[in-house]
């Protein structure tokens, strides 16, 4: 049963959910609970509280989950229910100062799809050397974390949403809610100001630049 629910799009695995197939919705967390994880923690700076956000985030999937319809992917509303629950806290939790955007989340990154070559600023982030713990590695990450981090919202959120969680231009406009076009506009943006941001690390990724 299980290996059978593995190979069913998210589309019928949420629809057998909520038929009531609990299995069905292990197999969605899954698939999702890590980029989920990581794209709260990367907006809300704050690992504890991503935790929490990531519960309320299927909560509320399970919550909808009858009400869900075909007229957009599973995963961009998911996402979009992940991101309204960031804007949220982010509301609530203004008047404080969140801890650092590069923070790991449980099992790592999500790895790539290898559909895309990703732009050189993200590639340094992870392209570390093995032993990760030497200062000149620790403070590039931290460069590039606050480079990020200093990124106007608008664009912050579209480069996390493509750059680390790999969704496609036309899905990020959707979560989003502007058109494609300004999406890319705003990805275009955002690297630039990193490109600008970090141009003494760009020996790192010569052959990007």
């Amino acid at each position: 049963m299980v290996a059978r629910l593995d190979d069913m799009s998210d589309d019928e695995l949420l629809e057998r959910f909520a038929a009531g197939e609990p299995a069905a919705f292990g197999v969605l967390l899954k698939r999702y609970q890590v980029p989920i994880f990581n794209f709260i923690a990367r907006n809300v700076r704050d690992t504890e509280a991503a935790s929490d956000l990531l519960q309320e985030v299927f909560t509320r999937v399970i919550q909808h989950s009858g009400a869900f319809n075909r007229s957009s992917k599973f995963s961009t509303w998911l996402y979009a229910i992940a991101r309204n629950i960031c804007i949220d806290h982010m509301r609530r939790m203004s008047h404080r100062r969140h801890a650092s955007l590069d923070s790991p989340g449980p099992n790592g990154s999500p790895g790539r799809d290898g559909t895309a070559v990703a732009p050189w600023v993200e590639r340094v982030a992870h392209e570390q050397p093995a032993v990760d713990s030497s200062a000149a590695a620790g403070g590039l990450r931290s460069r590039i974390a606050q480079a990020i981090e200093n990124l106007p919202a608008e664009q912050r959120e579209v480069f996390l949403m493509r750059q680390l969680q790999q969704l496609p231009f036309a899905d990020i406009a959707v979560v989003v809610g502007v058109s494609e076009n300004t999406v890319k506009s705003r990805m275009r943006y955002a690297l630039e100001r990193l490109q600008e941001s970090l141009a003494d690390c760009a020996e790192y990724a010569r052959a990007e630049v």
